[in-house]
C-alpha cells in the first residue's frame, strides 16, 4: 500500500494506462490498494471502484491537481463525503474560463492532502496534510529540517506509464496537448521517466532507510473507504417531485385519471384500465414514480411554451407515458410489450427520449436547470481515432501535409515507410481508443437526488451548462439514469410550416397537426408513401428508404411502423430484410419462417423487426428468463459487450437450446440473427413514434408542399443538399427566385407560390449587412435605386458586390455589370461603423456606361459561386446538348436491357459486400426532375468512380425487384460542363 498518486489515460493527454490495465498490474503484483488520481478529473474514479471487487483490490479515489504538468497537490478522500468536497473543489476550477490551480490547498475536512516535497520551501501543514518525497529526493531530505519530522512525510511515486514505450506514448501525448514538435517539447511539460511502475518490494527498498515514510502512506490508505452500490436496486435519481413518494403515487394517479379521458373517452375498455393498473404496479414496485413525474412536468412546460415535441423509444410501450402525454403512441393499438420498457426482472433503469426543435431544445434544458436541484448534462469521451491520431502525431514529428494525408488513408505498405512515418502510425495505433477530451453527450441529462459532485467533478462547456465527467454508462452503473433531451430538425421543419401556412393562407383554418386519426386515413398520404414521393418527409426520404417504401408497397400506419424498424443496417445484414418483404407482399412465402419463430412473431412473419422480438426469441427460443433476455438485448448495443455477464447469457442460450433439442446449426443461425440485428434495431415503441412523425411531415407535404420546402431549407435540410430541395419546390410548380434587398428576409419566404431565398443562404454574406439592410428596408421602406439603398446601409464594397452578383438588384433594371461599376466607383473596402442619417441627402455623381448586358449563363454561374448551385435546370450547363433521350420514367419499358441515359447527381452511399470489397449506390435525376437509382459494383465502382456533382452519362442493366427498378451501371462517366464564360468568350450561350 505505497502508491497515493496513480493515473489512467483519463489524465488527458498526460497518462497512458487503462484503467482495466492498472488494476491488472496492481493485481499481478499483490497490491491490494492503491490511490486512483488522475489530472483534474475523475473519470475513472467510479468504473475502477466497480471492477476492482474481481481483482480483490481496494482503491483510494482522489484528485491530482495540476497546472498544466506543474503538480500543485494530491487530495485523498478518506470517505464519501470527502470525495463529494473533492469533487465541488476542482469543480470550482473547471468552472472558470482560466484554470488557475493555488499552490495552498483548500481545507477539506475528510480528506488528505499530499505536497510534492521542495528543498528549501517552508511549509506549515494542517493535521491532514503531508509532504510527498519521490525516490530521487531522498538525500535532499537527509539534508532538510523535514528529516526530523519524518511523521509528516508519505511516499510520493507516481504511476503515469508502465515502460519505456508507455513512456514514450506519454512525450508524444505531451506534444499533441502543447501543439509543438516532440524535439522543442519543453522538459517541464512532460513526467519524469521514472514516473512508472514499481514493484512494492522494490519501492520498499528505495525508502528502507526511511521506515517511517513507508507506514505512514500505508495508514493514509488504510484511513480512505470510499464505496458505492452498485447493485442498481435503488434509483439514484431524484426520489420525489412532490414532498415524498405518497403524494407522488397520488400525482400521478390523479393525472392518469385526468387524461384518461383526452386519449380513450370517457368510458375507456377494461382492457386500459387494468393495463393502467398493471403499469402502475410495476412502476411503484421499481421506484420509478418520480421518472414519469419529471418527465410529465418538462413536457408540461414545453406545451405551455408552444414547442413541438416527440416522446420516443421504449418508454412509448407505456400507457402511463400514453396518458402523460409524453408520447403520441398508443400502445394498446400497436399490441406493445410494456416488459421491454420496465420489468421486474430489469435492473437498468427506463428511457424515455424526447425530441424538441433544435429552437427550442436550450430553452427547455434551462427550465430543468432551473426547475431541478442537482442537474448536470452527461459527458462522452471523444477519443482519439486512427486519422486523427495520424494526423496529430505527423504535427509532432513534422511530417509534411502531403505524407500525413497518404498515411491516414492506410494504403501503404508498412515495410516501405521510412522511421518517422513508421512510428507515426505505431503509435498510433498504441493511442488509438484512448479518450482526448471530455464532450458533451447528444441529450443525456442527470437529475440526481444527491449533490452531483457526490459521484464526480462537473466541468462547463461553452454552452453554460454543468457536465458530468462520467458519462452515461458509468452513471447507470450506480443507478443514475439520464433524461434524453435531444434536438432534430424534423419538428422544427413541423412547426414552421404550420406558421408559414396561416401566413400564406390566411383563410384557412388552423392545422391540427396532432390529428393522427385522419392523418392514418388520408388518401394522399397513401399516395406518396406507396410512391415513395416523401422527399424532405422525417426518415422517409433517404434512397433506401424510398427504394423499401416501393417495394414493400406500404400505405398504411403499421406497415410504417415496421418498414421504420426493418430499414435498419442490422435487418439487412442478417438477410432478413428481404425475407420481410417476401412475406409481405407474397402470403404464401410466409411458410419459409421456422415454425417456432412464426408462432413467437406472428405480425412480422417469423423477421426480427423490433428490439422487443430479441427478448422474445431469447425468452421463448432460447429459454432465457426476462432479465437474461434484457441483458441479451442490452448486450447486443455494443455497450456491454465485453462485459462477462452478457458472454454468461449467450453461453446460457446455446446450453438452453441443446437442452430443449434444438440442432446446434439452428441455434447458431437464430443467433446470427439476433446478433447481426439487435445492436441496430429500434423498440416498436420507438419506431411507432418516428412513424407519427413522419405522417405528420407526410400530411403538411401532401397539402402543403411549397410551404413544408420553405420550411425544410430554413430548417437545414434534411438527408439531401438545399439544392435538391429547392429542385423539390420547383417541381411542386413554384417560382424559384434568388435573395432580393426588397422582397428576401434572412430566411427563406413565400408569397403564393413564389419563393424568395433567404440571405442567408449566400455563403460569405455577413450577418450584420443582413440585419442592417432588412432594419433599413423596415425603418424606411423599401429600395428604389443603388444610390438610395447606399444612402441607407452602411455596406464593404465586398459585401455589397455579393448582393449584386447574385442579382439582388433586379428591380432595378439596370445590368448587374453596371451595377458593379457603380459599386466600386460608388463605396469604399471598408465602410463606416454607422450609418449617420443627414438632413440634406448629397446628390451622387452618376457615370454613363456602354451596354454591359449580362446572361443568363454568367448568372448561372454567379449563383453556383454564391449560393453552391445554379437555380436553372443544371442540364442546361453541360458543354454538349443532351445527347440520349432517354427518361426515367420509360426505364419500365426496358427492364433486362442495357441502356444509356444522363443523370445529375443527388447523393451516393459507399458501402461494402459480404467479403469486405467496396461498392457504392448513386442517386439521379434526369431532365424532368425524376429520380434514377443505381447500383455500382466493385469492378464497375474502382473502374469508373464517381466525380462530383454533375451530368453523368451512365449505361447499364435495368433490372427490377418487387417493383423497385434500379440500374446496375456498367460504365459511367461526366459530361463536361461549359466553362465559366465570367472568363472566357462572353458569346457562349446557355444550352437551350
Amino acid at each position: 500500500m505505497l502508491y497515493i498518486n496513480c493515473h489512467t489515460y483519463f489524465s488527458l493527454r498526460y497518462g497512458t494506462i487503462k484503467p482495466e490495465e492498472l488494476l491488472a498490474l496492481a493485481a499481478n503484483n499483490g497490491v491490494e490498494r492503491f490511490a486512483m488520481t488522475d489530472i483534474n478529473n475523475t473519470s475513472a474514479c467510479l468504473d475502477i471502484m466497480r471492477v476492482s471487487k474481481a481483482h480483490n483490490i481496494k482503491p483510494v479515489v482522489g484528485v491530482d491537481f495540476r497546472n498544466g504538468a506543474d503538480q500543485c497537490f494530491v487530495m485523498l478522500a478518506k470517505n464519501n463525503n470527502g470525495f463529494k468536497e473533492i469533487n465541488s473543489y476542482l469543480s470550482g476550477f473547471l468552472h472558470t474560463t482560466s484554470m488557475t490551480i493555488p499552490s495552498r490547498a483548500k481545507y477539506i475536512q475528510d480528506s488528505f492532502t499530499i505536497y510534492p516535497f521542495e528543498i528549501g520551501k517552508d511549509y506549515l501543514l494542517r493535521e491532514n496534510e503531508f509532504l510527498g518525497v519521490r525516490p530521487d529526493e531522498l538525500n535532499k531530505l537527509k539534508f532538510s529540517s523535514w528529516k526530523n519530522k519524518l511523521g509528516k512525510l508519505v511516499i510520493l511515486q507516481t504511476v503515469t506509464f508502465q515502460n519505456r514505450k508507455g513512456y514514450n506514448t506519454h512525450r508524444l501525448l505531451r506534444a499533441i496537448d502543447n501543439n509543438t514538435l516532440l524535439s522543442k517539447l519543453p522538459k517541464e511539460e512532460q513526467a519524469k521517466e521514472t514516473d512508472c511502475f514499481i514493484a512494492p518490494e522494490a519501492l520498499k527498498e528505495l525508502y528502507a532507510e526511511f521506515p517511517q515514510l513507508i507506514e505512514n502512506t500505508a495508514g493514509i490508505l488504510e484511513a480512505c473507504n470510499v464505496s458505492f452500490d452498485f447493485s442498481k436496486t435503488t434509483p439514484k435519481n431524484q426520489r420525489c417531485l412532490t414532498e415524498n413518494e405518497a403524494t407522488d403515487v397520488e400525482l400521478l394517479q390523479k393525472l392518469i385519471k385526468e387524461g384518461l379521458s383526452y386519449r380513450y373517452g370517457d368510458t375507456p375498455d377494461a382492457s386500459i384500465l387494468e393495463r393502467i393498473e398493471k403499469e402502475l404496479e410495476i412502476v411503484q414496485k421499481k421506484g420509478f414514480v418520480s421518472y414519469f413525474l419529471i418527465n410529465w412536468k418538462i413536457l408540461k412546460y414545453a406545451r405551455s411554451k408552444g414547442y413541438f415535441y416527440v416522446g420516443r423509444g421504449s418508454g412509448a410501450n407505456s400507457i402511463i407515458a400514453y396518458i402523460l402525454r409524453i408520447t403520441d403512441v398508443d400502445p394498446v393499438e400497436l399490441d406493445l410489450y410494456f416488459e421491454r420498457f420496465i420489468n421486474l426482472y430489469r435492473k437498468n433503469p427506463p428511457d424515455f427520449d424526447i425530441d424538441f426543435s433544435w429552437a427550442d431544445r436550450d430553452d427547455i434544458i434551462e427550465f430543468m436547470f432551473r426547475e431541478f436541484k442537482y442537474t448536470a448534462l452527461i459527458t462522452v469521451y471523444n477519443t482519439f481515432k486512427f486519422r486523427a491520431s495520424v494526423r496529430e502525431l505527423g504535427k509532432v514529428f513534422g511530417l509534411p501535409k502531403a505524407e500525413i494525408d497518404m498515411l491516414t488513408t492506410r494504403k501503404f505498405d508498412v515495410n516501405s515507410l521510412d522511421k518517422l512515418s513508421f512510428l507515426v502510425v505505431k503509435y498510433s495505433t498504441y493511442i488509438e481508443g484512448f479518450p482526448n477530451y471530455l464532450g458533451i453527450h447528444a441529450g443525456g441529462i442527470l437529475i440526481s437526488e444527491e449533490p452531483i459532485h457526490q459521484y464526480c467533478a462537473t466541468f462547463l462547456p461553452p454552452k453554460g451548462f454543468a457536465t458530468t465527467q462520467i458519462d452515461m454508462v458509468v452513471a447507470e452503473d450506480i443507478g443514475l439514469y439520464k433524461f434524453d433531451i435531444l434536438s432534430q430538425r424534423g419538428l422544427g421543419k413541423i412547426k414552421d410550416t404550420v406558421t408559414i401556412v396561416q401566413q400564406n393562407h390566411p383563410e384557412l383554418p388552423p392545422i391540427d397537426i396532432h390529428d393522427m386519426k385522419r392523418f392514418k386515413q388520408d388518401e394522399r398520404i397513401k399516395y406518396l408513401l406507396r410512391n415513395a414521393k416523401a422527399i424532405g418527409c422525417f426518415y422517409v426520404e433517404s434512397p433506401a428508404m424510398r427504394m423499401l417504401l416501393k417495394k414493400l408497397q406500404v400505405d398504411n400506419y403499421l406497415g410504417l411502423v415496421a418498414a421504420s424498424s426493418v430499414i435498419r443496417p442490422g435487418v439487412a445484414k442478417s438477410g432478413m430484410m428481404r425475407a420481410y418483404i417476401l412475406r409481405y407482399r407474397y402470403p404464401e412465402r410466409r411458410q419459409d419462417a421456422h415454425p417456432v419463430l412464426l408462432d413467437i412473431m406472428p405480425e412480422t412473419y417469423g423477421v426480427m423487426v423490433y428490439q422487443e422480438d430479441v427478448i422474445k426469441v431469447a425468452h421463448y427460443f432460447g429459454g432465457l428468463t426476462l432479465g437474461e433476455a434484457d441483458m441479451l438485448r442490452r448486450g447486443m448495443s455494443g455497450k456491454f459487450r465485453s462485459r462477462d455477464e452478457f458472454l454468461k447469457v449467450k453461453q446460457q442460450f446455446f446450453d438452453n437450446c441443446k437442452r430443449h433439442g434444438k440442432t446446434y446449426d439452428l441455434t447458431a443461425d437464430i443467433w446470427r440473427q439476433i446478433e447481426s440485428f439487435a445492436g441496430y434495431a429500434f423498440a416498436k415503441g420507438h419506431s411507432a413514434s418516428y412513424a407519427v412523425e413522419s405522417y405528420q411531415s407526410l400530411f403538411l407535404k401532401a397539402y402543403f408542399p411549397l410551404e413544408y420546402m420553405v420550411a425544410t431549407l430554413n430548417n437545414g435540410g434534411g438527408f439531401y443538399s438545399t439544392e435538391l430541395y429547392v429542385h423539390e419546390a420547383r417541381m411542386h410548380d413554384a417560382t424559384i427566385e434568388a435573395p432580393c434587398i426588397n422582397t428576401s428576409e434572412y430566411k427563406t419566404t413565400i408569397e403564393g407560390t413564389t419563393i424568395y431565398l433567404g440571405f442567408g443562404f449566400l455563403h460569405a454574406l455577413e450577418t450584420n449587412t443582413i440585419t442592417e439592410l432588412i432594419s433599413a428596408r423596415n425603418r424606411e421602406g423599401l429600395f428604389t435605386s443603388l444610390d438610395d439603398f447606399l444612402d441607407r446601409v452602411s455596406i464593404s464594397v465586398e459585401q455589397l458586390t455579393i448582393l449584386i452578383k447574385v442579382n439582388a438588384f433586379r428591380f432595378t433594371g439596370v445590368a448587374k455589370r453596371e451595377l458593379l461599376w457603380e459599386a466600386h466607383l460608388k463605396t469604399s473596402k471598408v465602410p463606416v461603423k454607422e450609418h449617420v442619417i443627414t438632413l440634406f441627402k448629397s446628390k451622387r455623381v452618376s457615370y454613363e456606361y456602354p451596354d454591359l448586358q449580362t446572361t443568363d449563363l454568367e448568372n448561372a454561374f454567379d449563383q453556383i459561386e454564391l449560393l453552391g448551385f445554379p437555380l436553372c435546370n443544371p442540364f442546361l450547363l453541360v458543354e454538349k446538348p443532351l445527347e440520349v433521350k432517354l427518361k426515367a420514367k420509360e426505364l419500365p419499358k426496358y427492364i433486362d436491357t442495357v441502356v444509356t441515359i444522363e443523370g445529375y447527381l443527388v447523393t451516393t452511399k459507399n458501402t461494402r459486400t459480404s467479403n469486405g470489397k467496396s461498392m457504392q449506390f448513386g442517386t439521379f435525376i434526369d431532365y424532368d426532375g425524376d429520380f434514377i437509382d443505381t447500383v455500382h459494383f466493385p469492378l464497375v465502382a474502382a473502374q469508373y468512380p464517381f466525380r462530383g456533382r454533375g451530368v453523368y452519362n451512365i449505361t447499364g442493366k435495368v433490372v427490377v425487384e418487387f417493383d423497385c427498378m434500379t440500374i446496375e451501371v456498367l460504365s459511367m462517366y461526366r459530361k463536361a460542363t461549359i466553362e465559366d464564360p465570367r472568363y472566357v468568350d462572353t458569346s457562349i450561350k446557355m444550352r437551350a
